[in-house]
């Protein structure tokens, strides 16, 4: 199971007004770019460290066959919404599987489809295609608080660390203390 990214967050958990204010940073606009490009980094580093999205995105996941029983544990979380699922002739001709075909378990984690009476993919490796979004919702509000903070925390430190690396961790303890409850078990 692959999951590929198709489109990324309209906006991001943090705004930039939010993490100047945090940062105590003067109206200095040729900060912003920099301070923007910190809060889409420690996104970035939150989302992998918890392995749960945060903004709303949308990614595909690709399956060489249907798994045993039908049940295919999503490898992302929370998902908002399956958009589509798909199977791939012999000819690579992508067939919509009606939504009557699978039954969603969005709230369980991890997510699950379970798929019942749809076609078997027509080729042997990435037959079939599920198109989904994840996160938490489409605004920053929707966002779990204590994973904003460890945003700015980590934007702060790395603000005020600039260019030093040597023996660090990849979240200061801080940060990572308030990711640490949301952490997905590895499928």
């Amino acid at each position: 199971m692959i999951p590929i990214f198709v489109d990324g967050p309209a906006v991001e958990p943090v705004t930039l007004s939010d993490m100047k204010a945090y940062l105590r940073a003067d109206d200095d606009p040729a900060q912003d770019d920099l301070i923007a490009g910190l809060v889409k980094a420690a996104r970035l580093m939150v989302e992998a460290s918890s392995r749960r999205i945060l903004i709303a995105q949308r990614w595909r996941v690709v399956l060489d066959r249907w798994p045993p029983g039908g049940t295919i544990m999503l490898p992302l979380s929370p998902v908002m919404s399956i958009d589509a699922l798909r199977v791939a002739n012999a000819d690579g001709t992508a067939t919509e599987v009606p939504p009557e075909a699978y039954e969603s378990d969005l709230l369980g984690d991890p997510p699950r489809v379970v798929v019942s009476g749809a076609p078997e993919p027509g080729r042997p490796r990435h037959g079939i295609s599920i198109e989904l979004r994840a996160g938490y919702g489409t605004s920053p509000e929707a966002v779990p608080a204590t994973l904003k903070l460890a945003i700015r925390i980590l934007v702060a430190h790395w603000f005020e660390h600039r260019g030093d690396v040597a023996g660090e961790q990849i979240l200061p303890p801080e940060a990572f203390a308030l990711v640490a409850p949301f952490q997905r078990a590895r499928l």
